[in-house]
């Protein structure tokens, strides 16, 4: 059975106006593609937990951040504009019929309705009265994953008998965001930041995989590797070169490409979440864009040391230059295209993995299996670097008209071996 409250919620900072660069660029994502790209997840609530304290949750983060009070109005011939409300009421989904994953599910798989509904879906699955877990997605318009971090950080500010603030909010609203990237010191960063993009767009090979598709339907394929010994190299080798661990997957990416494709130039799209400029840090937003990153491989049977070097020079110049206006972004992409042709850059690297200090003594055997077959992506190659206590997760999606399954898997597959190589040949 599930049954709908209605949870009246009141804030400020209403208001409306553009979209900022980043919920523009996330917006032109999801109207290509086709894309929900909802985000969220599921909690486990400790026992004895009630609806009573859901809704003063709920109630608290809405009033408290614009983002969660935030909607679109469509303008004939025009953008979107983002609109901020003062108040109304946001439903909290009360279900006992449903497992916590197929709520998410359902949540995740349903685009919102971007002009009525609001930002946020919670939904709480109770038995017996008590809420065992909770479900909450929202519109990946009103936050990314830094955002929701930013939510988590904010929630112990709430008083939990009253569910009012006990501190002040933290960080930029969107409107406040939006405002401030049509300051001059703003648009100059947007040009720096188009600058570096023109000049690697314009020396790196057009063609990306040489040949290698093999076109199946659905078009888009899932291929997860999960590996308690890459958990392993991977601490080694960051270890050893002194550099994070995301950047020692970077470097293995990239080699584990240059031996598919034969190509020197190792070309990703790196998510940047923005978070280090002034306000952004604790906002509740959100700000993450893409950033160009172009990792030369001169021997792919060589040092991956080397090129864990090479990679942190070229993935902090890609944070650098992540931030810019979208529509002046477009024509830039417009320009090279009509001089050189199309460049295929249609390669997204989002690194989401947290390592414990710790490594596994005994690592377990390497798991894989192919997920999801799709009709659309984001991007032609997608990959995402997930990490548990004990392993870390590759899950490889990609286009086989540019990647065949086989390619598909052995991408996943080389980016162990390339690791698990440079580790064993620590002292």
């Amino acid at each position: 059975m599930t049954s709908r409250m209605l949870v009246r919620f009141d804030g400020g900072g209403a208001g409306s106006g553009e979209l900022t660069w980043a919920q523009l660029g996330i917006w032109q994502t999801m109207v290509r593609t086709g894309l929900p790209m909802n985000i969220g997840g599921v909690v486990a609530m400790p026992p004895d937990t009630t609806p009573d304290e859901m809704v003063r949750l709920l109630r608290y983060l809405v009033s408290r951040h614009p983002a969660l009070r935030t909607r679109l109005r469509f303008r004939p011939g025009a953008l979107p504009e983002q609109v901020v409300s003062a108040g109304g009421e946001v439903p909290l989904d009360i279900v006992d019929d449903e497992s916590p994953e197929t709520l998410l599910h359902r949540y995740e798989s349903t685009a919102f309705d971007y002009e009525h509904e609001w930002p946020i879906r919670m939904g709480v699955v109770c038995r017996d009265g008590a809420v065992t877990h909770v479900v909450i997605v929202y519109c990946h318009l009103a936050v990314d994953g830094f955002g929701i971090d930013a939510l988590v950080r904010d929630m112990p500010n709430m008083d939990p008998a009253t569910g009012e603030p006990t501190a002040p909010r933290p960080g930029l609203t969107p409107l406040e965001m939006a405002q401030r990237q049509q300051a001059p010191s703003d648009l100059r960063q947007s040009q720096k930041s188009l600058r570096y993009w023109e000049r690697l767009l314009r020396s790196i090979p057009v063609d990306r995989f040489g040949g290698l598709g093999d076109p199946q339907e659905p078009r888009y394929w899932e291929f997860v590797l999960r590996s308690p010994a890459l958990h392993n190299a991977v601490r080694a080798v960051a270890d050893r070169t002194g550099v994070g661990s995301g950047y020692v997957l970077l470097a293995a990416y990239a080699v584990a490409l240059a031996r598919l494709t034969g190509s020197p130039a190792s070309v990703a799209q790196l998510v940047v979440n923005n978070r280090f400029r002034p306000g952004f840090a604790d906002a509740v937003s959100q700000s993450a864009q893409l950033g160009l990153c172009v990792i030369e491989v001169p021997d792919p049977a060589g040092d991956l040391d080397e090129v864990v070097v090479r990679g942190f020079n070229a993935a902090t110049n890609a944070f650098m230059h992540g931030y810019y206006a979208p529509l002046a972004h477009n024509d830039l992409l417009a320009r090279v295209a009509a001089d050189r042709g199309e460049v295929d850059i249609a390669v997204i690297v989002n690194d989401r993995s947290r390592f414990p200090a710790e490594v596994s003594a005994t690592p377990g055997p390497t798991e894989t299996h192919w997920g999801e077959k799709a009709d659309a992506l984001d991007a032609g190659l997608n990959i995402s670097f997930d990490s548990t206590d004990d392993a870390v997760e590759v899950t490889v999606r990609a286009d086989t008209h540019r990647l065949s399954p086989k390619s598909i898997e052995a991408l996943a597959r080389e980016i162990e071996a390339v690791t698990l190589e440079a580790a064993a040949s620590i002292p």
